[in-house]
């Protein structure tokens, strides 16, 4: 039985969905300004995951997993006035980006990637609504605010009341709010700016309004998962419970999911402290399952500390993963034997909040059993080496050819393939004409470019260090 931990509840609790077998999924995906961080991948990759494996639960045909894009935001108009260029131009050529940034982490698309400006008419239906129920007001100024102490239960996602957030709360009193906590649903165009018509005048919406109307516009009213990092804890999931229950009147979301922070060499990631990486600098030095691998090795909901020495742990982990399925068959015609004591520890794992690592370990359990077996029962290895591969694949890993991988996952620089080949050819002579001294030089040659060689009957492979 699957169990997840519920921010809202605070509670680790057991997953039902409201529609029996069938599953709902909203996740707030990226704001299309600028290329994505390394932060922006823990959440592709852990959702990724999460759906990877509800799929396996209940049939990939039952299951709706929604990943927004906000196109429309201050940041983006920003950007845009910055590069002089036209918003939609920025806006695709970072949409295009982060695709190819998903696809290079082994990230599937999800089944709908609703676009803000996409959704207007939504947007404005509800924010007449929420004004029709006096939960929303239209200031002096034209801003429409939401109206935050007319909805009773506000604070439920931060666990706290509307009066402790009023006094710890850091924000600037507009002179057109009636009250500090209350936000914005649609700000009146200026200038030069993007704008929709609205019955409250020429604008467009704020970024908390978009994903209430694309969610419940793609899922429902109600539905199962919504989830994001925890930076969008509060006060943005929180004005999204308070928007749409304020229009529905009932439950927006049974289950929330959130995804802790990125912290870099333990500080916190940001621009200003210059250790902020962007997925397409991490990819010129790391292969992109090794940045995968790094990500599932940690809880999802556990800080993650990005750096070299952990990334290079990560790639010698999925390396060891990788050297168990050399000089063995695996063909991928064979299904995956759930019942087994591997599979089924697996999923114990993977049903207690989708704990990633120690699936994982089970993984390396499997490979140690492998090692074993290739010495002395090749058909049983090679049956286990494609349960390993089949599970290790519900979390996106061990998808590529082992000599492969081993042979190109270091993209630092270096030797290229064809120059190691290459020497290794001039080494097998060298073996041959006995002459021990070249070969000896062959191999410091490559022990300085960390190429390692492995002699076996069949010839020398090599791999990265």
């Amino acid at each position: 039985m699957l169990h997840i931990q519920n921010t809202l509840s605070g509670q680790k609790e057991r997953f039902t969905p409201i529609h029996p077998g069938k599953v709902n999924m909203y996740v707030c995906g990226m704001t299309v300004y600028d290329y994505c961080h390394i932060g922006h991948a823990r959440v592709l990759v852990v959702f990724d995951v999460i759906s990877r494996y509800l799929r396996k639960i209940y049939g990939a045909e039952n299951v709706t997993y929604v990943r927004n894009i906000t196109d429309i935001d201050d940041k983006i108009i920003a950007r845009a006035i910055e590069n002089g260029e036209d918003i939609n131009t920025l806006t695709d050529r970072f949409i295009e980006a982060m695709h190819e940034d998903a696809d290079a982490l082994g990230v599937k698309r999800p089944d709908i990637e609703p676009r803000a400006t996409e959704h207007m008419s939504e947007i404005l239906q509800m924010i007449q609504t929420l004004i029709d129920k006096g939960l929303a007001y239209q200031a002096d100024n034209g801003d429409v605010y939401y109206q935050v102490s007319q909805f009773k239960t506000y604070g439920q996602m931060a666990k706290k009341n509307l009066a402790d957030l009023q006094s710890g709360s850091r924000v600037e009193v507009e002179q057109a709010k009636r009250d500090p906590m209350d936000f914005v649903l649609w700000k009146m165009a200026k200038e030069g700016e993007p704008s929709w018509d609205s019955s409250w005048g020429k604008g467009r919406p704020g970024w908390h309004i978009e994903c209430s109307a694309m969610s419940t516009n793609c899922l429902g009213d109600h539905f199962d998962i919504h989830g994001g990092g925890l930076d969008l804890k509060f006060p943005h999931h929180e004005n999204e419970i308070a928007q749409s229950e304020g229009c529905t009147g009932h439950k927006f979301v049974n289950y929330w999911i959130h995804n802790g922070f990125v912290r870099v060499d333990d500080e916190k990631m940001s621009k200003s402290l210059g250790n902020f990486f962007i997925i397409r600098e991490v990819l010129q030095s790391y292969a992109p399952e090794v940045i995968r691998y790094f990500i599932l090795n940690s809880h999802y909901m556990s800080p993650l500390n990005y750096s070299d020495e952990n990334l290079d742990k990560a790639k010698a982990s999925l390396t060891t993963l990788y050297q168990a399925l050399l000089d063995v068959q695996v063909t991928d015609d064979t299904a995956l034997d759930e019942k087994s004591d591997y599979s089924q520890r697996f999923f114990h794992a993977m049903d207690d909040d989708f704990n990633t690592p120690m699936a994982i370990s089970v993984l390396f359990d499997m490979s140690h059993e492998l090692n074993r077996l290739k010495s002395s029962d090749m058909q049983q290895a090679g049956v286990l080496a494609v349960q390993l591969k089949k599970l290790a694949q519900l979390l996106g890993l061990l998808e590529n050819d082992a000599q492969q991988f081993l042979q190109g996952s270091s993209l630092e620089g270096g030797l290229s393939d064809n120059e190691i080949n290459d020497l290794i050819e001039q080494r097998t002579t060298a073996k041959q004409d006995k002459n021990w001294s070249e070969c000896d030089r062959i191999r410091d040659v490559l022990d300085a470019e960390a190429i390692l060689l492995e002699d076996t009957p069949e010839g020398t492979r090599w791999r990265r260090k």
